[in-house]
């Protein structure tokens, strides 16, 4: 898939996603959501969209910080 709006529209079917910014340049979507959903459940779907999660570097998820995944372009 390619990194376009088709992303986002699919995203806002998931309950709970309220938000997401994509960054063409950089190749990243941050995705701000509430708990209905699951860091997993995005995961998923965005997994079966072509986007990847990029690992945190931090030991604890901070859950007030939007999720980031990556494509590449």
């Amino acid at each position: 898939m390619t990194c376009d709006n088709k992303v986002l529209k699919t995203l806002g079917l998931l309950q709970g996603v309220f938000g997401a910014e994509m960054d063409r340049i950089e190749g990243r979507i941050a995705v701000n959501h509430t708990d209905e959903v699951s860091r997993e459940a995005i995961a998923e779907m965005l997994d079966s969209l072509g986007w990847k999660e990029i690992p945190q570097e931090k030991t604890e998820i901070d859950y007030n910080e939007p999720s980031i995944w990556g494509c590449a372009l």
